[in-house]
């Protein structure tokens, strides 16, 4: 779990993409979807690093990110938001999408 002090030092000094999964314990997606992202991270790492913040206990972050609903998935790269999307989803189609962002992305601005 990610603390403000954690989120900002992962979002702002890394050269690898990273994955945010804003949830809430009370939130029954979110802890459905749960064993889904541990098993992306470990498939994703060591290129990409994977957060989860707790909105309940980071209510700041999850203003500042206007997260509407939970759970939300938000991709960072070079410190800057360049996607994310609502809803739970299974580890197939978390790494999908994580892949196919970074891929648009990298393309779109000519890097690796």
């Amino acid at each position: 779990m990610a603390d403000a002090g954690t989120f900002e030092r992962h979002i702002t000094r890394n050269d690898v993409p990273v994955m945010v999964d804003f949830w809430a314990p009370w939130c029954g997606p979110c802890l459905a979807m749960a064993p889904a992202f541990e098993h992306a991270a470990a498939e994703l790492e060591p290129d990409y690093r994977l957060l989860k913040v707790n909105t309940e206990e980071e209510p700041t972050l999850a203003a500042r990110y206007v997260i509407r609903s939970i759970p939300t998935l938000m991709l960072f790269m070079g410190g800057r938001e360049i996607a994310r999307r609502a809803g739970a989803s299974d580890t197939r189609g978390i790494v999908s999408w994580a892949k196919t962002q970074i891929t648009a992305k990298r393309a779109a601005t000519g890097a690796n």
